[in-house]
């Protein structure tokens, strides 16, 4: 049995272009895209065949980034022969939970490996994540790896690094701030805060308008106002309305927009 090349070639590029097509609905379905993040999206999606639909890309804070998911499924569809990931001991403290760790990632058999490294301690990571350094430092390792492996010059969305954090409020921190420092630890549980900005990147919501809902929730002027259980329990509400009925919540949150004031 014969095949055509050029029917080949004429397929792949319907499927380029139909994943295109993909992308850029999924994405506008869940944020507002500039006329240049779209340019980039098509970009991205023809070089590396990411599906923005399955989580492989996530627009963070108005930039593009591959997640682990995506990378691995980049790997095997390229038949990635095998990765190979191990800890650089002499920069490791268990004791502080802090960990590096080093990854060889070869194309095929006779590859001489692509190497990347990957670190991760309790102030690079959000604590949420705090007791499992180890992990996050060799998903890392192994990101950056097969980045420099398959020519991906985006960054990853594990290699991200949460602290410090920014005092500005944006798409993905409300800025919030609690009053009596109820945003703090207790009793070993993440802050009120991380878990909030987590829903709200998790969710793709809108952070000023969750702030404006949280606190009509509370009953409070501002969220400041508002105690830690008050707090807490509509982050409770908040997850468990965002996956169940996350249309019927964006709803609600647009309600809380503010409308144009009309001249008479």
């Amino acid at each position: 049995m014969h095949t055509n090349p050029g029917s080949q070639g004429s397929s792949a590029r319907l499927n380029v272009r139909t994943l295109t097509v993909q992308n850029i609905r999924a994405a506008r379905r869940n944020w507002v895209l500039s006329r240049n993040q779209t340019a980039l999206l098509r970009t991205f999606t023809g070089e590396l065949k990411l599906s923005v639909a399955i989580g492989d890309l996530k627009l963070i804070d108005g930039g593009w980034y591959v997640t682990h998911s995506g990378l691995m499924r980049l790997a095997r569809r390229n038949r990635c022969i095998a990765i190979l990931v191990k800890p650089v001991r002499e920069f490791c403290d268990p004791a502080s939970c802090r960990w590096v760790f080093r990854a060889t990632v070869h194309k095929s058999p006779r590859s001489r490996g692509f190497v990347g490294y990957g670190d991760a301690d309790p102030s690079n990571v959000s604590s949420l994540v705090h007791g499992a350094e180890m992990r996050v430092a060799e998903t890392r390792a192994v990101n950056r790896a097969l980045r420099k492996a398959y020519g991906i010059g985006l960054c990853s969305v594990e290699e991200l690094g949460w602290a410090p954090r920014s005092n500005a409020s944006g798409s993905s921190d409300p800025g919030m701030a609690f009053k009596n420092g109820n945003n703090g630890h207790q009793n070993g549980q993440p802050r009120l805060r991380d878990r909030l900005c987590l829903l709200i990147r998790q969710h793709h919501l809108d952070a000023g308008l969750v702030k404006a809902y949280a606190a009509d929730y509370c009953g409070a002027p501002t969220l400041r106002d508002a105690s830690r259980d008050q707090v807490e329990a509509f982050i409770n509400d908040l997850a468990e309305r965002a996956a169940k009925d996350r249309d019927g919540l964006i709803c609600q949150l647009n309600s809380y927009a503010k409308q144009p004031e009309v001249n008479p």
